[in-house]
């Protein structure tokens, strides 16, 4: 289910499935895309940021066409312990692979596979010089 923005619309909650995932997109090229996601952020309940959130960060191979610094959407990263994930959605390839990454990340979360949960995952997938 995709969401341009948070927080969704109550009149359905009760039809809503359960939310194993929270996907934040940002388009580096689109200022308004960061500015939404932050607006966003207020919305999703602390818990989801202990493995079940990450950032998914499009447009990447054109860095001359970027309006986003970098170093502001590490920092979401940094901030809400989430991993961030880059990818250019335009090579074929790389969409596959990162769209496999999400599907692997999803399925930790909502608990499908055994002995790994979504915070040992997320802890995992942090550098060791973060610590």
């Amino acid at each position: 289910h995709l969401a341009t923005s948070l927080p969704l619309p109550s009149e359905r909650d009760h039809l809503r499935p359960r939310i194993d995932l929270v996907v934040f997109m940002i388009d580096i090229k689109s200022k308004y895309s960061l500015k939404n996601v932050e607006t966003s952020l207020a919305h999703v309940d602390a818990s989801f940021f202990l493995g079940k959130a990450c950032f998914l960060v499009t447009g990447v191979g054109r860095v001359n066409a970027c309006s986003i610094e970098m170093n502001a959407v590490c920092k979401l990263g940094e901030t809400y312990c989430s991993p961030v994930l880059f990818c250019e959605l335009e090579l074929e390839g790389i969409r596959a692979s990162t769209a496999q990454r999400l599907v692997r990340m999803l399925a930790i979360c909502a608990g499908h596979i055994p002995g790994v949960s979504a915070l040992s995952f997320v802890s995992l997938m942090r550098k060791s010089g973060d610590d």
